[in-house]
């Protein structure tokens, strides 16, 4: 008998995962893992416990009236989780908070795997996960605590789903918690994790992908991209790379395999500063080209430094440009904030 994963996302940016058995409904097994999705009468009347599934393959059957789920919510991807019998992996947005589901925010520890300095740009941290492996969407964050100091910084992971070794980039900040800290790290030390968070995540791959990169916002394309090779996905993905400096320009090796394991995959780096040696300069809004908006049939993603996802936001407005979807996350040195449109 298959097991189902099953992502429960909430308003609040909690995410949870739930082993889901096959033939079972998502209400039940939510109810069994102590997670209070809303619900009225259990039976496909009242249309209490409404979700959206964002993706993956799933049964209704025909036990509920219209008035608790319309054909056509139905068809736009409404499901009632009391009815709702999954037939693959999925994905369903809550739309209430994890709170009020009375979801305990998960806690995990890993140990110090290695860590990589590149130049005064970043970090990358990998750990080993000691008991469960944290479940988490591509593109999703954890909040780790910094030992010693009472504070915890907002990191996204770099590598995929399931892995037991779990990766992050991180920007390096003169004086920063985290960077002073990972400067004298040593392998087998232990760090606190919580989560994951955030709203920003791979959706179903349907369509082309338009990636945006800015500095450290590379960490989740990264995990995104393993995703992608893992699944052999066949549709078109490119990604623009965009940061200040020669300097800050990192994992480029890293993101070129992909191009040997993704046939459809290509990405552009690009440079702000302008005395850089680099063949393209400016902006990553200067470096947007036509064939990569596919007429706006096309899902982008962005995450990078506010300045950057307010500009990408505000070219796409001066260009009448309306991506199929658009997801984005800002962040700054110490704050993840995420949005979906």
């Amino acid at each position: 008998m298959a097991n189902y994963k099953i992502a429960l996302n909430f308003e609040d940016g909690i995410t949870r995962v739930i082993e889901c058995p096959e033939g079972e409904k998502v209400l039940d097994v939510a109810f069994r893992n102590k997670i209070n999705l809303p619900m009225d009468c259990s039976d496909g009347v009242c249309g209490t416990c409404k979700c959206r599934a964002e993706s993956g393959s799933y049964d209704l059957g025909e036990d509920y009236i219209e008035d608790a789920l319309t054909a056509g919510e139905a068809a736009e991807g409404l499901v009632l989780t009391c009815q709702m019998v999954p037939a693959s992996d999925c994905v369903i947005a809550v739309p209430t908070t994890s709170t009020a589901c009375k979801i305990v925010q998960q806690k995990f520890s890993a140990t110090v795997a290695k860590v990589v300095s590149h130049n005064d740009a970043a970090i990358v941290l990998e750990m080993d996960v000691q008991d469960v492996v944290p479940a988490f969407l591509p593109g999703q964050y954890v909040n780790i605590d910094v030992p010693g100091s009472g504070q915890h910084r907002s990191y996204s992971f770099s590598s995929a789903p399931g892995e037991r070794r779990i990766g992050f980039l991180i920007k390096k900040i003169s004086g920063g918690v985290m960077s002073t800290w990972l400067e004298q790290a040593q392998p087998g030390q232990k760090l606190q994790f919580a989560g994951p968070l955030g709203s920003f995540y791979l959706r179903e791959v349907k369509r082309p992908l338009l990636f945006l990169a800015g500095g450290t916002g590379l960490a989740p394309f990264l995990s995104m991209l393993e995703v992608l090779a893992q699944s052999n996905s066949e549709q078109s993905v490119h990604l623009l790379y965009g940061v200040t400096r020669d300097l800050d320009l990192v994992l480029v090796d890293e993101i070129e395999a992909y191009s040997r394991r993704l046939s459809n995959f290509s990405f552009t780096t690009v440079v702000a500063d302008e005395v850089s040696k680099h063949p393209r300069k400016g902006w990553v809004t200067q470096h947007i080209l036509p064939e990569v908006l596919n007429g706006g049939d096309v899902d982008v993603y962005l995450c990078g430094p506010p300045p950057m996802v307010d500009a990408v936001r505000g070219y796409f407005d001066s260009q009448g440009v309306k991506p199929n979807s658009f997801h984005y996350e800002k962040f700054t040195p110490n704050i993840v904030t995420g949005a979906v449109a």
